[in-house]
């Protein structure tokens, strides 16, 4: 497998990392729909067992991954920096 690198620009993420990179060891991005029905818990490790989503345009997407810097639930979703 190549290494790949994500790219995110949203500083105040707690995986931002210099350069604009996420440095979650992994991420999930569903749907916004999607999104707004998950408990804030439900992450890329639990990605398996959540249904396909379909969007047409890239606003309609969301990083499900996002954890603010300070938050207290910054391990409750079973991703790590890496």
């Amino acid at each position: 497998m190549a290494n790949q690198e994500i790219m995110c620009t949203v500083s105040s993420c707690h995986y931002w990392a210099q350069g604009n990179r996420c440095d979650a060891n992994q991420i999930l991005i569903t749907s916004n729909e999607m999104a707004e029905s998950l408990d804030d818990s439900f992450d890329a490790p639990q990605a398996t067992t959540a249904q396909q989503t379909e969007v047409a345009v890239c606003v309609d997407t969301c990083c499900k991954t996002f954890v603010y810097r300070d938050a207290a639930e910054i391990e409750d979703d079973g991703v790590y920096r890496v």
